[in-house]
């Protein structure tokens, strides 16, 4: 049984810690591995280097809708694509644990269920506006 008191809290939580996420992320893309430097890796890959850029700008808008709760379900949906592609790209052939050399996907799979469940939940507490009811 779910307990409605504290579920709202629950959901809170979970959307502080994925937008958190998302922002380290696209922060170590930004200042660390700079942009430039993440379009070339995304280029050793195959992919346009073009969708670094795109990538990053998504981890950032899409981190702090998740931390301020606008539309936080839509938005948990949305970014589950470039998780997906992250293991697709390069974590998947790394294996199953992200101990693994090269990383493999289970952080990533981790981070998925949690934007699954969030749409699921919904927005929780303080969100600055819900999102649609499905």
């Amino acid at each position: 049984m779910i307990d409605t008191r504290t579920a709202p809290y629950a959901a809170l939580l979970l959307r502080l810690a994925l937008g958190l996420l998302f922002l380290a992320h696209a922060g170590l893309k930004i200042f660390v591995f700079t942009p430039a430097g993440t379009a070339q890796f995304f280029a050793s890959l195959g992919l346009p280097g073009f969708l670094a850029y795109i990538v990053i700008l998504a981890e950032v808008l899409g981190g702090v809708a998740l931390i301020l709760g606008f539309k936080a379900r839509i938005v948990a949906v949305a970014l589950i694509p470039i998780l997906l592609g992250a293991i697709v790209t390069v974590h998947g052939p790394a294996g199953f644990f992200f101990t693994n050399e090269g990383g493999g996907w289970e952080f990533l799979g981790l981070w998925i269920a949690g934007l699954v469940a969030l749409s699921l939940l919904g927005d929780g507490a303080y969100a600055l506006r819900p999102s649609v009811r499905a």
